[in-house]
């Protein structure tokens, strides 16, 4: 029983909900990801991003339920769970969104993921790839990750955790803007039982947002 519940978890993530919905939790959120990223491109163009999911301890448990690791099965194991957990990231635009003002980035459909686990955390490894390479300008780009329903809390510890590639660090800079609810937006929240419809709208309301700023090449 408790195996066939873990699988169920990898296989319908929409969302990385289904991993993360805890017992005896009546607040939102219910999981954390520390995220790391960099932003891949070169002079002229921004091409992807490199991430580092590191979820927290309990969500870690529930995504390895009902397995029982080895030296030897290890790597098939967490392999499965990073090739479901990609099939869905995937579905989820990586729960990843990237502007150009108000025009959304459409990024590659990408698998290229590794999940390590590091004592009592698992840390998922992958890659973003843009559909195509965007060129810079001196016209600010806004880089939000969230889940929409904020079961899951995914935030950059400060700044440091984003990084940009050498090329891009010669042109761009990087100012992270912490999310700013309101009284009323933070107590609704934080009031939602376990069995509370989902709401859409938290997500974006707690969100971090990183902006880009960068220098126009002209290489191009």
């Amino acid at each position: 029983m408790q195996k066939a519940k873990s699988l169920q978890y990898i296989a319908l993530l929409p969302l990385l909900i289904s991993f993360f919905y805890a017992p005896n939790v009546h607040a939102h959120p219910h999981s954390w990801i520390d995220l790391q990223t960099t932003i891949e491109g070169d002079e002229t163009h921004i091409t992807g991003f490199n991430m580092s999911w590191t979820f927290d301890a309990m969500t870690s448990l529930y995504m390895l339920e009902g397995q029982v690791i080895s030296e030897q099965n290890r790597e098939e194991i967490l392999t499965s769970i990073t090739d479901s957990l990609m099939d869905n990231l995937v579905l989820e635009h990586y729960f990843t969104y990237f502007y150009d003002g108000e025009t959304p980035i459409p990024y590659l459909d990408s698998r290229e993921a590794t999940l390590k686990q590091h004592k009592n955390q698992l840390q998922l490894d992958f890659h973003i790839p843009l559909a195509e390479p965007k060129l810079i300008t001196e016209a600010p780009l806004k880089l939000q990750v969230y889940e929409s329903s904020y079961y899951v809390d995914m935030s950059w510890e400060d700044k440091g955790n984003i990084q940009l590639s050498s090329e891009l660090a010669q042109r761009c800079s990087i100012q992270l803007i912490k999310p700013d609810p309101t009284a009323q937006q933070f107590s609704y929240a934080m009031s939602l039982p376990q069995d509370a419809a989902k709401d859409n709208t938290l997500g974006s309301i707690f969100t971090q947002t990183t902006i880009l700023q960068c220098v126009a090449s002209d290489k191009h």
